[in-house]
């Protein structure tokens, strides 16, 4: 089984280091997306299943780096804050890791798909007042005294090493970098390792869009949202830790950080589900900005262009969202064969 140290350690300065914490992470599909705009024109979109991780989300790239080099360094218990997809992921690789694994969550903002993870993998779950950045805050402030313990949220640059892998995989799947990038910010530390990747390439680096929830839109807006709400629970974030570095990736390569509403997140994953790409809420908000960049004009309708979605998350993940707003498409069978066409071509609700 290989995973990513074993491909990109080369790139890295990873020591000595010889047992790897691995569940096979990377790898993931690059796939075609119809667009949001009328097909034949346009630039050639692709999507980046990161849901396709072992745990189903991207947080698999920089976990396996962060317990690899806690575990080597004799660290005894792996601790995170986080809105489902860290947790979920610390509790997998703590646990291969043969590590305790502690896991601090907002109170009552977590998908319960995630929250099932954390439990199944044996993590200690606890729940505290307040939003993400509160947890993130009192966690932080508990480990100070505690030398065996390790903090694997993104502020852990083992996980930004991590995550770097996806650019490096887009590039060798397209034989370049994409022309624009649009990925959902939260903590932003996934654009922010995005932009590292490519840049420890060598390549030129695509333009990146940062796409956020309008109630959790602290990048769009310049300034902390002290009480960040959204559908999109895994970006459900006021305070991004890697702010600065987001900022820089979106500077350099000219981009924009873009709010869409609950409305629109939504509306967009129900049209890639209906293509076959099941995403959680937040996975969904790149094909959302990339429609609204259409829509308002602000996108070049070149077709020499590459657009690539960062999907980071598998639609299981908050299921609950799911089964609350996507339409039911079942009916009643009584079993009879002439009735089935009937059914098919919509001229009875249900026999």
């Amino acid at each position: 089984m290989v995973g990513i140290i074993e491909r990109y350690r080369h790139l890295w300065q990873l020591g000595d280091v010889q047992e790897v914490v691995t569940l096979g992470e990377g790898r993931t599909p690059l796939i075609p997306v119809r667009p949001p705009w009328p097909q034949g024109r346009g630039p050639t979109v692709w999507g980046k299943l990161e849901g396709c991780n072992p745990t189903g989300s991207f947080k698999d790239r920089g976990m396996t780096v962060a317990m690899t080099m806690a575990r080597a360094a004799g660290k005894r218990v792996a601790l995170c804050a986080s809105t489902g997809n860290t947790a979920a992921s610390a509790a997998a690789y703590a646990a291969r890791a043969g590590m305790r694994a502690v896991v601090v969550i907002p109170g009552g903002k977590v998908a319960p798909g995630k929250l099932l993870q954390v439990q199944a993998h044996g993590a200690l779950l606890l729940e505290v007042e307040g939003a993400f950045d509160v947890a993130l805050a009192a966690l932080r402030r508990a480990m100070e005294s505690q030398p065996d313990w390790e903090l694997v949220n993104s502020v852990n640059p083992w996980r930004i090493l991590g995550q770097e892998s996806a650019a490096y995989e887009i590039v060798e799947d397209l034989g370049r970098a994409p022309d624009l990038l649009v990925i959902p910010v939260g903590n932003a530390g996934n654009i922010t390792a995005y932009h590292r990747g490519f840049r420890r390439l060598g390549v030129k680096p695509p333009r990146f869009i940062g796409g956020q929830a309008e109630g959790a839109a602290s990048m769009v807006e310049g300034r902390d949202i002290e009480h960040p709400e959204t559908v999109a629970s895994a970006i459900r974030i006021g305070k991004p830790v890697s702010r600065q570095f987001a900022q820089e990736a979106v500077r350099e390569t000219h981009g924009a950080f873009v709010a869409v509403s609950d409305r629109e997140i939504l509306e967009a994953q129900a049209a890639l589900a209906h293509q076959g790409i099941f995403v959680e809420p937040a996975s969904a908000t790149p094909y959302a900005v990339l429609g609204k960049l259409w829509r308002q004009g602000e996108l070049p309708m070149d077709s020499n262009l590459v657009v690539t979605l960062i999907f980071t998350g598998h639609g299981l993940k908050d299921s609950d969202t799911a089964l609350r707003n996507f339409l039911p498409r079942r009916a009643h069978w009584d079993g009879v064969p002439s009735t089935l066409a009937a059914l098919v071509q919509g001229e009875v609700e249900h026999v």
